[in-house]
């Protein structure tokens, strides 16, 4: 959490600003660091029992036990519940209860005894359990007071936990007040709870209720007390200012209920009060027909709302149907948006806040922002797409698009906000790339005839994402381990001539084998085969390890590299440039600086170079946003870059995915910004954005090239990498089907060479008449020769982390 946070006596003076004034800092508070974005979780509501050992005043949930009716729901009706939801797209399964019922009812311990259980919190275990072995949603549970290892053991089957406060006042406990009689509505109990959860490291949600008969000073000292909860655990996730509602049937059925005002006024103190990252909530269906001005005060979130059930705590008080209450989220000026009833930054510390039996689920469900996925595309996996928005463009993102266009260095904040475009703001940026593409590149879309060479799927290195390399751990994935050897690499290179390549691609695993020697041989081979063949080969990890096996500078091997004939490096081995990231997707490889550097390098030695983003797996906007500035920065002072090209994350047979560690890719709606964004980001800078048709898809592409991208990449030949991830789409699109595509999307056609000139029309002509291709040799890996393996295996990544921890050179 963050360190503004205001005094007692500083909120005490805020507490007197006029009202309207207080909601402008309020809202402004909330924008800075939730943006236009109001949240809200799709739940079904789960009413477990309705006995409850309290007798609050204002309650008509708690209900003693009536002859003839369950004094529990069923398995079966829980399940039935349930399943309704899921059905009807639900991620929560929200179980609520009366407090321990058995402490006070002969009918529950017998209703429980019958059910084989001792106690309420057992049964609640096992149906928060049965819940989600069988439907797969979230449980999150409100049952009460618990103690520590009430919560430990809960912990193990629910994703988040609540309880509210409700008030600290000592006189909501005093005769004929709301809390008489409610033993486990005191304070002191309810704090030492809410305590036990931190220390449990449960996500929580708790809250105040207003109008009972505190006052606002009351209401302060009971949000500071939540405040200071919050300020030793982190554990709270959102704070809940629910207004009384009088109910008939209640002693408090007369009692006045807080006007607008005095809710707005508490929304605003609670935001102004805790940082600006909690999230404050209101519920909205016991605000009717004024959310726009709850908005106004502070809000981010809405709740849980359901399409299945009522609201079992307010039953006269309905849900509001998902698309009123997205229409009046629009009248507020915000965009609503679906969460799970975990919070994005409690699921980005997934480790330390959520069992491990929960981690694949909650990854599959979110995007990059950490709420729910907006549609079920991932990369490579699907030929069709989902709709895009059909609206007109908004004005919210006007000063940061308009800045782009200027040329200007975007902040990493404003990259954030561009990728958290949805509907008209998505449309806006969209349409701002795409007209931005066309003042650079005008209507041309171009590729280039080339031939993909990965010459080993050996590798030491153990990148996460990867199910290319192979190595002891890695056979059970696609294809075995190969070595293929000059021959056939000088085979595979004429075979490209003849059919009209202008470029050879080449990169592979790092062979624990492999030497700088061993890549200066493949140039030799390649220009032995076609002297006048292009060679567009080795990453920056490449380059660094052969650098280091001969023990030279990178600039001197880079010179060497040129001398043997290299004509241009891949930008991979980028995956994401940002320590965060790195550290866990692919800890021993080149750190951000060290990928940097030998791109500085090659720019220095004359060659030029792609830039790459791998993106959708870990990582998170603000990732995204340092990795399109380090690009831009380094662009900004070599010029070396002529094309920048996401690389959406193929999950499929990732092994960071099938360990349940990862998101499956990107959304659509995230991939395609991958391609606007960085034609905004990049202007007057890189002027080529390419979409990869092999993770994209042909109507993937389509609308990419509607959103910024101008060019489509190689025709391949043989795809290995991203069929090895799982990718459907082919190993190759020859020329006859790239053009096809590109006029399509009624775009002009123009091959290229792989520094974008136009290809010189003999290659064109026999690209356009190439035969079938051969068979691949892919020879089998052998043992590796001990006597021959260099004495060191080159880990950048890791070798840089010790220096500097041991503080050497």
């Amino acid at each position: 959490m963050s360190a503004d946070l205001p005094d007692r006596a500083t909120v005490d003076l805020l507490a007197e600003l006029p009202l309207a004034d207080l909601m402008a800092r309020a809202a402004a508070r909330r924008d800075a660091y939730h943006g236009d974005t109001v949240t809200y979780s799709r739940k079904v509501f789960i009413p477990l029992t309705h006995l409850c050992r309290d007798v609050c005043h204002y309650c008509t949930f708690a209900e003693p036990p009536k002859k003839g009716e369950a004094a529990f729901l069923s398995p079966e009706q829980v399940l039935e519940i349930a399943r309704k939801g899921a059905a009807a797209g639900c991620n929560e399964a929200l179980f609520t209860l009366g407090d321990k019922p058995e402490l006070r009812y002969r009918a529950a311990r017998e209703a429980l005894e019958r059910l084989g259980h001792a106690t309420t919190l057992d049964y609640l275990h096992a149906m928060a359990e049965l819940v989600w072995r069988e439907t797969g949603l979230l449980p999150h549970l409100n049952p009460g007071l618990m103690d520590l290892d009430d919560l430990k053991r809960l912990r193990q089957v629910s994703v988040s936990m609540g309880i509210m406060l409700e008030g600290t006042a000592p006189s909501l406990m005093e005769r004929g007040k709301p809390h008489f009689g409610s033993p486990d509505k005191d304070p002191a109990l309810r704090i030492a709870c809410m305590d036990a959860a931190g220390e449990a490291q449960v996500p929580f949600t708790s809250g105040i209720l207003i109008g009972i008969g505190e006052t606002r000073a009351e209401r302060l000292d009971a949000l500071f007390a939540l405040r200071d909860l919050n300020d030793r655990h982190g554990h709270l996730q959102e704070v809940i200012i629910q207004n009384f509602r009088a109910k008939p049937g209640t002693k408090m059925v007369n009692a006045p209920e807080p006007d607008l005002d005095e809710l707005c006024w508490t929304i605003a103190m609670a935001r102004l009060l805790f940082a600006p990252e909690m999230h404050v909530q209101a519920p909205p269906n016991l605000s009717p027909g004024v959310l726009p001005r709850l908005i106004g005060a502070g809000i981010d979130d809405w709740g849980g709302v359901s399409p299945v059930t009522p609201d079992f705590v307010n039953p006269e008080a309905p849900w509001p149907h998902l698309e009123k209450l997205r229409l009046e989220t629009a009248l507020g000026g915000k965009r609503l948006a679906q969460r799970l009833p975990v919070y994005p930054e409690h699921m980005e510390d997934a480790d330390r806040w959520l069992e491990p039996a929960f981690h694949k689920a909650v990854l599959d469900r979110t995007d990059g922002q950490g709420l729910v996925r907006d549609d079920a595309w991932s990369p490579g996996e699907h030929d069709a797409i989902p709709d895009l928005p059909a609206m007109r463009p908004s004005g919210t993102l006007k000063p940061v698009i308009d800045r782009a266009l200027a040329g200007e260095r975007l902040d990493p904040e404003e990259i954030v906000r561009l990728f958290r475009a949805r509907d008209a703001d998505f449309v806006a940026v969209v349409q701002a790339a795409d007209s931005l593409r066309q003042r650079v590149s005008g209507d041309r879309v171009s590729y280039v005839v080339t031939r993909n060479i990965n010459y080993t799927n050996v590798c030491y290195f153990k990148c996460q994402f990867c199910a290319f390399s192979k190595g002891k751990l890695s056979e059970n994935l696609r294809g075995r381990p190969y070595d293929i050897g000059l021959d056939e690499i000088r085979r595979r290179v004429r075979e490209a001539w003849d059919r009209g390549a202008t470029e050879v691609c080449m990169q592979g695993g790092i062979h624990p084998d492999y030497t700088g020697q061993t890549y200066l041989d493949i140039l030799d081979a390649v220009h032995e085969a076609a002297p006048e063949m292009h060679v567009h080969a080795f990453s920056p990890l490449e380059v660094a390890q052969g650098a280091a096996t001969l023990d030279l500078p990178v600039a001197d091997f880079l010179q060497r590299l040129k001398e043997h004939g290299l004509g241009t490096l891949p930008g991979t081995a980028a995956e994401i440039l940002d320590e965060e990231v790195r550290a866990t997707l692919c800890p021993d490889k080149l750190r951000t600086d060290q990928w940097l550097d030998v791109m500085r390098d090659a720019h220095a030695t004359g060659f030029r170079t792609t830039a790459t983003i791998m993106f959708g797996h870990i990582d998170h906007y603000r990732h995204w946003a340092r990795h399109l500035l380090s690009i831009r920065d380094l662009q900004a002072e070599t010029g070396g870059f002529t094309e920048f090209v996401p690389l959406p994350f193929v999950h499929m047979e990732a092994p960071i995915y099938l360990k349940g560690r990862a998101r499956k890719g990107p959304t659509f709606r995230e991939a395609v910004l991958m391609h606007a964004v960085p034609r905004l980001v990049f202007n007057g800078l890189i002027d080529n954005i390419q979409t990869s048709w092999v993770k994209m898809g042909p109507a993937g592409v389509r609308a990419c090239l509607a959103a910024g991208a101008n060019d489509l990449g190689g025709t391949l030949m043989n795809e290995t990498i991203t069929r090895a991830a799982g990718a459907a789409h082919g190993e190759e699109m020859p020329p006859h089907m790239m053009e096809e595509l590109i006029r399509q999307s009624g775009r002009t056609v123009r091959q290229r060479t792989t520094t974008y000139e136009t290809a010189p029309e003999s290659r064109t002509q026999r690209s356009r008449q190439a035969a079938p291709l051969e068979d691949v040799v892919n020879t089998p890996a052998t043992r590796y020769d001990r006597d021959q393996r260099p004495t060191r295996l080159v880990r950048p990544g890791l070798e840089a982390g010790l220096r500097e921890i041991s503080g050497g050179d």
